[in-house]
């Protein structure tokens, strides 16, 4: 590599606890958000790449994250993903809609406040159950909010299709806004609600990275690792359980709030359902459990693998050669055999294929 650790000569604790130790790895990562992420994504890519891609790709990776926390750091299987991230977009929805100074960051926030209190009540079994039984009670979560938001209409604002279009002043992003460029119009087209995507998206990740790296995140690797050792070197256990879920849950529902405000637009129950959350588990699983990065490159690949196999197979047969329905279909036997390949080879998934990787990086050329 160009750089190592080694000879770095580390003078305070606090120094010592930085998130990323060398300066080489913040100027790059600060050059690759301010200058890559919020700058010539932003300004440069169409309509297409930021709605299609960037943005769906970020928020299934918030969600992604939320499972990992619970199921990668503590390991307690999880099935409800996408019945909490419902209840974060009905909460957002609900919010913005009947509270006059509520705006967008609030209201995500709020809205993962709901749907970790959520969590906690279905995670209370986790409690006493583990494994299997403990999946059946989350999976309780996600037949209970297709249920309550389908019999009562008024989480729908009484909308007889039972789909909402989020209109433009729902946008609220900060007050007076209205008196700038950037008004609710910007915001809600694909580059506002990309930024909004970027700014909760790296502020959940540093607050995970943060919390993993404290003595919250090294007792849930204690429960994870061993329970009743835990439990013996003093740590609740319960706590930390429902701790985890509700952190977890609360990741879960901003998701899902910016899964309706920033992708698709429009508040619908039918799109988080159970094929969401064996999705997001798939997402986990490829780009490794207990990994912040992994579950982003989950997300990457699992979403944007099929696109980009679709859109070679148009390059190379022509647009209108191939019935779209063969393209697509194949694609997804490439993808699951590339996954299959994946898991034999690194049973760690993409982050461990990505620690390896930067591993033989930091001796070479001095091995083989």
């Amino acid at each position: 590599m160009y750089y190592r650790e080694a000879g770095r000569l580390v003078k305070s604790f606090a120094a010592d606890r930085r998130m990323l130790p060398l300066k080489e790895d913040r100027f790059v990562a600060t050059l690759f958000v301010v200058v890559v992420m919020y700058g010539l994504v932003t300004w440069l890519a169409s309509d297409y790449l930021l709605s299609a891609i960037f943005i769906p790709m970020m928020v299934l990776g918030v969600a992604t994250l939320g499972l990992n926390i619970a199921t990668g750091y503590t390991g307690q299987l999880s099935l409800g993903t996408a019945g909490f991230m419902c209840f974060g977009a009905f909460a957002a929805f609900n919010l913005i809609l009947r509270v006059d100074f509520m705006y967008i960051p609030l209201a995500f926030f709020l809205a993962g406040i709901i749907a970790g209190l959520v969590g906690i009540i279905f995670g209370l079994p986790a409690l006493r159950i583990k494994g299997f039984y403990l999946i059946v009670s989350t999976l309780a979560a996600q037949f209970f909010a297709e249920w309550v938001f389908n019999a009562y209409p008024w989480f729908l604002n009484y909308t007889s299709s039972g789909v909402v279009a989020l209109p433009p002043f729902h946008y609220k992003v900060f007050p007076f806004q209205e008196l700038t460029p950037l008004n609710d119009a910007f915001w809600h087209s694909s580059r506002g609600r990309y930024i909004i995507t970027l700014t909760v998206t790296i502020a959940l990740i540093v607050a995970c990275k943060n919390m993993v790296r404290s003595s919250t995140g090294r007792n849930w690797m204690a429960v994870r690792d061993m329970d009743i050792a835990a439990n013996v070197i003093g740590i609740s256990v319960a706590k930390t359980k429902l701790m985890a879920f509700f952190v977890s849950t609360f990741y879960c529902g901003v998701a899902g709030a910016m899964y309706s405000y920033c992708y698709i637009g429009n508040l619908d129950f039918m799109i988080f359902n159970l094929r969401r959350s064996f999705l997001v588990m798939f997402m986990v699983i490829v780009g490794g459990l207990g990994s912040i990065l992994g579950s982003f490159l989950g997300a990457i690949f699992v979403y944007g693998w099929p696109i980009l196999v679709t859109r070679l197979g148009d390059a190379i047969f022509g647009g209108g050669t191939l019935d779209t329905a063969f393209v697509e279909n194949n694609s997804k036997i490439v993808v699951g055999t590339i996954i299959i390949v994946l898991l034999i080879r690194e049973p760690g998934g993409f982050a461990a294929l990505w620690n390896t990787t930067k591993q033989k990086l930091r001796v070479w050329p001095f091995s083989k």
